[in-house]
């Protein structure tokens, strides 16, 4: 969460130890990542969970300017290394709904705060144009509207999996979640 090289470079060192073929899956930022990062020989298959998918040359910032700001930007806390945390507040409201007032403490306090600059970096890949892709679209996600979600879904032509909850679906719906990374596991078998 330091910069989109930073976490291509991370993923990369795991996709090149890994003893077999690869399925990669990311949430939210993650999809930024894998989009970047999975184009591998060894990354047969792409997960988005709630994700940004977006195409070569797109940054979150250009793929979202002209809309209202998501409504969770203004809890927004920055510490004075210009990295910014969701506070617990934010954290139940926009992004965790459906999960307990514990679920959401336990969030709050182990959540890594991003780089401010993430959101302004562009994609300069798009493994999501070769590799076969999966797409969770969480209904209720207060954090990444889940119309945006299904058009970036479509729009990568991704199999979609709608599923009722929040922007941390894989929390509040694991085996939702689960099932659709097996799906995609069987299928490029």
């Amino acid at each position: 969460m330091t910069s989109l090289a930073d976490d291509v470079a991370a993923t990369e060192r795991a996709i090149e130890a890994a003893p077999g073929d690869v399925i990669l899956v990311g949430h939210s930022w993650g999809g930024m990542v894998i989009t970047e990062g999975g184009t591998a020989d060894k990354v047969k298959a792409l997960v988005y969970v709630a994700a940004f998918a977006l195409p070569k040359g797109q940054s979150v910032t250009s793929a979202t300017a002209g809309s209202p700001p998501a409504p969770w930007t203004s809890t927004l806390q920055k510490d004075s290394g210009d990295f910014l945390t969701v506070p617990q507040e934010g954290l139940g409201k926009y992004f965790a709904q459906d999960a307990t007032p514990e679920e959401v403490a336990v969030l709050a306090a182990t959540q890594q705060p991003s780089a401010a600059r993430l959101f302004d970096e562009r994609l300069t890949r798009a493994a999501s144009e070769t590799k076969p892709s999966w797409f969770v679209v969480a209904k209720a996600d207060g954090a990444i509207p889940p119309a945006f979600e299904e058009s970036m879904a479509k729009a990568i032509k991704a199999h979609i999996t709608e599923l009722e909850g929040n922007h941390l679906i894989m929390l509040t719906k694991p085996r939702s979640v689960a099932d659709v990374i097996i799906d995609a596991a069987k299928s490029v078998r």
